[in-house]
């Protein structure tokens, strides 16, 4: 059978994934300086990678802020075409998942709020909080603006040398509201605070800003999931801020496999 390409054209990052039978047979990222040169750059890596040829595809899907830049004459001679990102977002979420119902919130350069279900996906919000936030912070209080280095830093970070913990204005143990939580992030910047400290609680800021905006939307709704998508997704922290959310709150939140590829992984599942 043929090779269906999603393809999310982001801003600074495209991802690529590739469809068989309804399977995925693999995804890459690629940076590019522009989109058009990311979009090209990253079809061609990918069937270098799986030793494919432009005759085994038979579709080419794009979709995300990028793909607007993108004309829509075929790709390569290839049938293509572009999709909405948001349903993108949603159709990969649940595809990941396996859910039927789901709030989506994909974290990438701002992070955006998708209720998704099997018959019907709408954007229901958005934050300009996000992987931009971390990269811009920390450009200005650290001088790093590479991601593997920001996240090298947060490693040995401590986050009692950056944010006011509930222990810290509280005399006694309050019910149902753990002493470690955050009262206010960089509540308490000590002196001593060390770039791993501050990389840390920049990251640990952007999380549970996202999950409480996250929390906010499901007050009034029935849905219980939370899918986590995005670069952002993928950061070594984000399991343990969410799983604190999963436990305060009663919703589950849920990183899936290949979380950072679902918005490409939309595009190649959706109907013609």
């Amino acid at each position: 059978m043929s090779i269906i390409l999603g393809i999310d054209v982001g801003g600074s990052t495209t991802k690529i994934v590739g469809l068989r039978n309804g399977e995925m047979i693999g995804a890459i990222q690629v940076r590019a300086g522009d989109q058009m040169t990311a979009l090209f750059g990253a079809i061609g890596n990918f069937l270098c990678e799986r030793h494919a040829n432009l005759s085994d595809v038979s579709n080419v899907v794009l979709t995300g802020v990028g793909a607007s830049f993108i004309g829509d004459e075929p790709i390569y001679g290839i049938q293509t075409r572009k999709i909405n990102e948001f349903l993108a977002i949603g159709q990969g979420a649940l595809r990941l998942s396996g859910l039927d119902e789901a709030l989506v919130v994909s974290m990438g350069t701002g992070t955006a709020f998708v209720k998704a279900s099997k018959n019907e996906i709408n954007r229901i919000g958005g934050s300009g909080v996000g992987g931009g936030t971390i990269l811009g912070l920390a450009s200005q209080m650290l001088g790093k603006s590479d991601v593997d280095a920001i996240l090298a830093l947060a490693e040995n970070g401590k986050l009692e040398n950056i944010d006011l913990m509930v222990r810290d204005i509280t005399g006694c143990e309050i019910p149902s509201l753990p002493s470690d939580l955050t009262a206010a992030n960089f509540g308490k910047i000590r002196s001593t605070a060390s770039e791993s400290d501050l990389a840390l609680g920049i990251i640990n800021m952007v999380f549970e800003t996202v999950g409480m905006l996250a929390v906010f939307a499901l007050r009034n709704e029935k849905i219980r999931d939370v899918v986590l998508t995005g670069t952002l997704a993928t950061f070594p922290q984000a399991g343990r801020v969410f799983s604190q959310f999963t436990e305060l709150t009663g919703l589950n939140f849920i990183i899936p496999d290949n979380a950072v590829f679902a918005t490409a992984i939309g595009a190649a599942v959706s109907p013609n």
